[in-house]
């Protein structure tokens, strides 16, 4: 039952930290809860942060997630001490420490431009801080070999940063921030100066670190696909706003806003009035009328009401796309046809484009499970049907 319930938060990315790790055989957490209490910033006239309250756990890999100016930078920076905020508060294990200068909180910052000493090599990079604190040359040559160990940059100690790939620097950059053993590592898109595959690799590495040292990481990013693959939970922003905080599950199932289901993946967005409703076990069924559609079923938790206009999503992985019409007694399926518009092939999958009428085109990705050699069965100008349950479209907003 146990092992059950482990397997189960692991996949939904329910945080029990202490559990998880303990089983994982990870070290146990050092790092602090922080906490962002009605943090607002301007810059002139222009408000960067607006009343943001968040809490982060010990332990926790928490994303900062939104795009270009949506403040995410800005309030790493305050959490660092860069930046001081108008009015609110951040603390650590409860102790308010916008009082106290950067150097001498327990907080670390890796950012995107690595800012190595060029002159310095791999292993007095490292070492820098700890020569600043006057520790003994065994002392720093110890610490300074498992860090380099644990980046994987043992046998780069005695290169110049002029010498290393990209993602080498990167990872000099994250032991420099870690040797000093903080509480909490802040991360300000540290991978996007890489090119996609090494992204990959390194996102890959820098969860494998969180794993082992257990400290909290605060990782400010644009991209969603490093989001959903190595938080545990996720803030999304948006112009200084907070607008949803949860597991990379919820955030992508289940999203708050049309805003958060446009920008988490890729979906298909209608604007909606509410048909009819029926009570069922634990959920209501709802139809919607939707103009560019017509009539769909959707379920949903929250009670919604006949003439109510809201926002229906349904993700495209979610939809059936065949050119048979697909036989089914059960009445709780859409079905619509189509013919196809543009065809994306890319190797693992294809991305349709389906005309349903004359200004209308729904996103459908169908998965290559299986080897064919004849091709495509799907192609341009093929008529089609499309078909989903109403169980995996979601109704965003409702709008009073």
């Amino acid at each position: 039952m146990e092992h059950a319930l482990l397997t189960l938060k692991r996949k939904f990315r329910i945080v029990d930290f202490q559990t998880i790790f303990r089983e994982a055989g990870r070290k146990e957490l050092k790092g602090s809860d922080v906490a962002i209490e009605g943090v607002s910033k301007s810059f002139g006239s222009f408000k960067v942060l607006n009343n943001v309250d968040l809490a982060i756990k010990k332990g926790e890999f928490f994303s900062l997630l939104g795009p270009s100016g949506c403040g995410k930078t800005t309030l790493l920076r305050i959490i660092a001490g860069f930046e001081t905020p108008d009015y609110g508060l951040v603390t650590f294990d409860g102790t308010d420490v916008l009082p106290i200068p950067p150097n001498r909180r327990q907080a670390n910052t890796v950012f995107q431009s690595y800012a190595l000493f060029p002159h310095l090599t791999v292993f007095e990079n490292v070492a820098f801080s700890l020569r600043l604190k006057k520790l003994s040359k065994g002392e720093v040559n110890a610490k300074v070999d498992d860090y380099l160990k644990l980046v994987q940059l043992e046998s780069h100690a005695h290169k110049k940063p002029n010498q290393l790939s990209g993602g080498q620097k990167q990872r000099v950059a994250i032991a420099r921030a870690l040797i000093n053993e903080p509480s909490v590592l802040l991360l300000d898109e540290p991978l996007s100066a890489l090119d996609a595959k090494l992204r990959h690799h390194m996102l890959i590495e820098l969860d494998t670190i969180h794993d082992k040292i257990g400290i909290t990481f605060i990782y400010v990013t644009h991209d969603q696909g490093e989001a959903l693959s190595v938080s545990d939970r996720i803030a999304v922003m948006d112009h200084g706003n907070v607008l949803q905080v949860g597991t990379p599950h919820d955030i992508y199932e289940s999203p708050a806003t049309d805003f958060v289901a446009r920008f988490i993946g890729e979906t298909n967005l209608f604007d909606a009035t509410v048909f009819s409703v029926r009570p069922g076990e634990g959920e209501y069924m709802a139809e919607l009328d939707i103009p560019e559609l017509g009539r769909i079923k959707v379920t949903t938790v929250d009670e919604v009401q006949p003439g109510q206009k809201v926002s229906f999503t349904i993700r495209p992985e979610k939809i059936v796309i065949s050119k048979e019409k697909p036989a089914t007694k059960r009445d709780d399926i859409n079905l619509f046809q189509g013919e196809v518009d543009e065809p994306i092939y890319s190797g693992f999958q294809t991305k349709f484009y389906v005309k349903t009428n004359a200004d209308t085109l729904i996103g459908v990705i169908k998965q290559h499970a299986k080897y064919s050699d004849e091709g495509p069965d799907i192609v341009w100008k093929d008529s089609v049907y499309l078909s989903w349950s109403a169980h995996v479209g979601y109704i965003v907003e409702v709008r009073q």
